[in-house]
């Protein structure tokens, strides 16, 4: 999930559509054989090699999402890229492991522990005492104090995007020594190791005008393997050198370029050569893997010969070119001698010739794809359907239960995951992943998906199957959405007749086959909307939403309706129940499209009509799911390592602002409770790792009893990678570690290290 994942976790976190893995940092702490956090669902898969393989020297080329317009993590407008160059080139105390969980990083600390709880908590660190800025300056207290101050809230002239944990602290002291930083909290906090990662500079943070511009094209004093030489917003690139001053293992990489380019100009872009990592959509990922595999699965046989002709036995055209030779000459003898006509046979030559150069250029673009490997991982980051519980039919906790036990999830999992050879596991926590310490499948809470069990809770709600919809004044039919004359078939709908409803449909087509037999009437893929899935139009996946449009029997009110009433659709106050369902409509957005539709075909089941409206990216979050006008959304959180600070303000019970608006910070469902913010709270304020973890979970059961958000699946990364480049590729939970980066050796890997290009 975007979304997304997401410190700057907060950061990430406020632009969840567009985030993935990001710089997410430490967690709780770890678990034991008996523990429900499970194991990680999919390792990371970048190439792992040892040092020694990686040759010294070159420059690798990244393509990321966009140039930031700030390299201060800390404010609002950062951005994913934001937070990968905050990894290459500043401290991070903490670093994730493979299980989403905190590591210490030797490279800057040598040691941090809560040396007293009373009457305050104080938390001792000890830095590696090579540890310096690349002015030569040792890293220190005053680095620390200066980011406190800057991030604790006090002080307005601060444009900061979060204060979270920064505000419980009482003051930061020097220890007993230049090397030792003491900080002391006025208020107990479970989740200090996420403070001071990243760690800015006191020249960045020390001041407003510092903090607010000094950091937003660059930064002059940096402390990690890497450095920034560039911001070029011309090229669309951030580049990034070797740091001389660096006291770790030296990079083997002598810059990363990170390239601005768009998800879909990415495969063009492979193809010429201009990128050696770039994280893909899985069409992309589908071609890369075609062009390693052999050329014919049945022959072995390359469909092109080495000089871009077919190979003989190919069952290619052989024509030389557009003049004729030797098999264009025959051709037109032959039409003229059998008194066919000459054009038509030049027509014929020159389709053939198209042909001809058509594949030429696939297998070259084959062969170009052919140097890239796609490595595949699951994002720290998970798919949710959110629930707009402010107004509506939504607002009903009854309705949104429903909708949520119409889902099934495993389906909606594997729809995305099993084609890419992925574990297609439903995710069952709001606030942490399969092997993340505070991971626990909640879902019993909400309950299994059950169709029978959420037509009766519409039923209780008053939505009953069949009811009389009356059209209004102003023509408005549905519940939650304006709803079209058109009722998805095409035929307009007249309202019904009024004192009768709709027995419903019997759940047979006119041939009398089932049409529902537990998987859908539809075939799979099958596109519900009735319009092109880019054209930004409204569609409506729910059938017959009002009276007259669903064949079977009329009835008077009370009558019994047959067993296949159930797919009749729902209506209450004489109004059908449709939701507004929103969606992008990038071309990154293929894979949500998908399970929105799907989504559909299972509410409407239930009775429950979708009215899909398809919008710019650029407007989706920010103008319907932030402000709230939606009913139904996808999109996508980051895992965080610290859930208690940054899942609270996601699942916040929305409060009255000064203004008369509603404060929602980040809980784009508007559903909260008092107390879920009492269990974060309490969770916030404990040391003991394991009664958190306890209360996050009991947070995360009543997260899913409300039903303001449905956990779908953990988001696939999938990155093509040069195959020589080692260190990089699919992530997952981990930290990258940038100064391992590199290309292998010339033999490293055989023939194809050899082929590796020049840099």
């Amino acid at each position: 999930m975007s979304h997304v994942g997401v410190g700057p976790r907060a950061v990430m976190r406020s632009v969840a559509f567009l985030t993935a893995g990001v710089l997410a940092v430490p967690a709780l702490a770890g678990c034991s054989s008996e523990d429900p956090s499970g194991k990680p669902l999919a390792a990371q898969d970048v190439a792992a090699a040892a040092r020694a393989r990686v040759a010294d020297g070159g420059t690798l080329r990244w393509a990321v999402d966009s140039v930031p317009d700030t390299l201060n993590a800390f404010q609002s407008d950062a951005d994913a890229t934001t937070a990968r160059v905050a990894q290459a080139v500043l401290p991070s105390l903490y670093r994730m492991d493979e299980r989403g969980r905190p590591v210490r990083n030797p490279d800057y600390l040598e040691s941090a522990k809560v040396v007293e709880t009373e009457p305050k908590q104080v938390v001792v660190y000890k830095l590696n005492q090579q540890a310096v800025w690349s002015d030569g300056r040792e890293i220190g207290a005053a680095d620390f104090a200066a980011q406190w101050r800057a991030l604790s809230g006090k002080d307005t002239a601060y444009w900061t995007a979060r204060n979270a944990g920064y505000d419980r602290i009482e003051k930061i002291e020097r220890g007993a020594n230049d090397l030792e930083v003491k900080v002391t909290f006025d208020r107990p906090y479970a989740d200090w190791k996420s403070l001071f990662t990243p760690l800015y500079p006191k020249e960045v943070t020390g001041t407003p005008d510092a903090f607010n511009d000094g950091a937003r094209r660059g930064i002059e004093v940096t402390a990690g393997p890497f450095t920034v030489k560039k911001v070029d917003t011309k090229a669309d690139e951030v580049v990034l050198t070797g740091n001389p001053r660096w006291w770790g293992e030296p990079a083997k990489l002598d810059k990363i370029v990170l390239r601005a380019v768009p998800r879909d100009e990415r495969v063009s872009e492979l193809v010429a050569g201009e990128l050696d990592l770039a994280e893909i959509d899985p069409d992309t990922a589908e071609q890369v893997a075609r062009a390693a595999a052999p050329r014919d699965a049945g022959t072995g046989t390359p469909l092109m010969g080495p000089d871009g002709t077919p190979a003989p036995g190919s069952g290619a055209s052989a024509l030389p070119g557009p003049q004729g030779g030797s098999a264009a000459r025959s051709l037109r003898s032959w039409a003229i001698a059998n008194g066919s006509d000459e054009e038509a046979a030049e027509e014929e030559i020159l389709a053939r010739e198209k042909r001809r150069k058509a594949e030429a250029k696939a297998e070259r673009r084959r062969k170009a794809l052919s140097g890239f490997e796609v490595r595949k991982s699951l994002e720290p980051a998970y798919t949710q359907l959110a629930l707009n519980g402010a107004e509506g039919p939504l607002a009903d906790e009854r309705v949104r239960r429903a909708v949520a036990r119409a889902l099934d999830r495993e389906k909606l999992a594997e729809a995305v995951l099993k084609p890419l050879g992925l574990p297609a596991e439903p995710v069952g926590s709001h606030l942490a992943l399969s092997g993340q310490p505070a991971y626990a499948d909640g879902s019993g809470a909400l309950g299994e998906q059950d169709a029978k069990e959420a037509r009766a809770l519409l039923a209780d709600a008053g939505w009953v199957p069949g009811g009389p919809v009356k059209k209004s004044e102003d023509g408005e039919k549905a519940a939650g959405a304006e709803k079209s004359e058109d009722d998805g078939d095409g035929k307009k709908s007249d309202g019904g007749d009024e004192g009768t409803y709709i027995v419903g449909e019997d759940g047979k087509d006119t041939d009398g086959k089932n049409k529902d037999d537990g998987e859908g009437g539809r075939e799979e893929g099958e596109d519900t909307g009735g319009t092109d899935q880019e054209s930004g139009e409204k569609h409506s996946s729910g059938k017959n939403t009002a009276q007259g449009g669903a064949p079977g029997a009329y009835a008077p009110k009370g009558t019994a309706a047959p067993a296949g009433a159930a797919a009749a659709p729902v209506a209450k106050d004489g109004k059908a129940l449709t939701l507004r369902f929103v969606l992008p409509s990038g071309p990154g957005s293929q894979a949500l499209r998908t399970v929105a539709d799907r989504i559909s075909d299972m509410l409407e089941k239930i009775g429950i009509g979708t009215e899909i409206t398809k919008v710019p990216d650029e407007s989706y979050f920010k103008d319907h799911v932030a402000s709230g006008e939606y009913d139904l959304a996808l999109y996508s959180w980051p895992a965080s390592a610290f859930p208690a600070t940054d899942a609270r303000p996601i699942y916040a019970k929305p409060v009255p602002a000064a203004d008369g608006s509603l404060n929602v910070a980040q809980n784009y469902t508007r559903v909260g409770t008092d107390q879920v913010d009492q269990l974060f709270d309490q969770a916030m304020g404990t040391l003991d790792e394991g009664k958190a973890r306890d209360l996050l979970r009991k947070a995360d059961s009543r997260i899913w009893a409300a039903a303001g958000s449905v956990p779908l699946y953990q988001r696939p990364q999938l990155v093509a990678a040069r195959e020589n480049l080692a260190n990089a590729g699919a992530f997952g939970f981990e930290t990258p570690v940038y100064e391992d980066m590199g290309f292998l050796k010339k033999g490293a890997r055989g023939a194809e290290a050899s082929a590796s290009p020049a840099r």
